[in-house]
């Protein structure tokens, strides 16, 4: 649906993107993630053609945002991070005017009524949007990119701002967008682009560092050689076995309460690592009542991504 090639944009000597390429199919949700100043907004910018590039190519259900932006642009809706909203227009209002702009073809009344009702703002259609709540004005944000209802989504920072019931709520928004849209999305949030988004595209510095799902980030992160051991006995003494066992690389002491020590253990790649270390701690009569593969949260995944020279 979308596919961006060797995407470069400059200002002068400086490099915001650089040789930028990756793709996103029919019904995905993909997210951005990235630091202040990574290339997600101008990347955002580029696909819905508010901004050119030096250079490189953007399709959008097979159109070229350059060369054929009319059509490209019917399929993309866009919410910036500050929602495009004129506040002394009720909602109803406004609604008419975008449909008016994007020369929308759907009924006009059940258009309405439909994204009215996904979005949750049936009930403000006739209020001013000014007298609205940040949480309803990003919703009638929301609402304004489905008219026309286009295939493609693309959401600059969506939950900035909200409070943590109304982040649910937009959250659940995006989810049931995203069976009947493709969506790309930008946060700085980590665990909202872990729980909405199919994938995950990083960026850093202008460059692409990752493209992938947390879980394969994690897996490549971890290559399946981190492990959790949980033992009862004193911390000192579960170390000591530990570095004893020749297929153990490193230990690392996580936490120790109610007579348990919790390790972070790095092993070699051995099928009897795991073995070396129970037959090693039974020996000693330190009971291991927890192992198990260690999970990289995606602040850990994000943090060794972007920290990387």
């Amino acid at each position: 649906m979308i596919k961006v090639k060797h995407l470069t944009k400059k200002y002068g000597a400086n490099v915001a993107l650089d040789d930028v390429s990756f793709s996103v199919k029919a019904g995905e949700i993909a997210g951005f993630l990235g630091p202040n100043g990574a290339g997600k907004t101008t990347t955002m910018n580029i696909i819905t053609g508010y901004l050119s590039s030096t250079s490189g190519t953007v399709t959008v259900d097979g159109y070229d945002i350059l060369e054929q932006p009319t059509e490209a642009k019917k399929r993309i809706g866009y919410l910036p991070e500050v929602p495009p909203l004129y506040p002394d227009m009720t909602v109803d209002e406004y609604l008419r005017f975008i449909y008016e702009l994007k020369r929308a073809t759907q009924k006009k009344e059940a258009h309405f009524n439909e994204i009215c009702e996904l979005t949750g703002i049936s009930a403000v259609r006739g209020r001013l949007i000014k007298n609205l709540s940040k949480g309803y004005r990003q919703r009638v944000g929301i609402a304004q990119t489905l008219v026309g209802n286009p295939p493609v989504l693309i959401l600059d920072e969506p939950t900035v701002g909200l409070d943590p019931k109304q982040i649910i709520e937009v959250r659940s928004l995006i989810r049931k967008l995203g069976k009947k849209h493709t969506v790309i999305l930008s946060s700085h949030i980590l665990s909202e682009v872990q729980a909405i988004c199919d994938r995950i595209i990083v960026l850093n510095n202008g460059k692409l560092v990752a493209d992938s799902t947390s879980q394969s980030l994690s897996d490549r992160l971890t290559d399946g050689n981190s492990i959790i051991v949980r033992a009862v006995g004193k911390a000192a003494d579960i170390q000591a076995v530990l570095n004893s066992v020749k297929t153990v690389k490193r230990c690392e002491k996580l936490s120790e309460k109610d007579g348990a020590a919790e390790f972070s253990v790095t092993i070699s790649s051995a099928e009897s690592a795991r073995q070396d270390i129970f037959y090693a701690m039974a020996a000693k009569k330190l009971p291991i009542i927890e192992m198990r593969q260690r999970e990289y949260s995606l602040e850990d995944i994000f943090l060794s991504l972007v920290d990387k020279k």
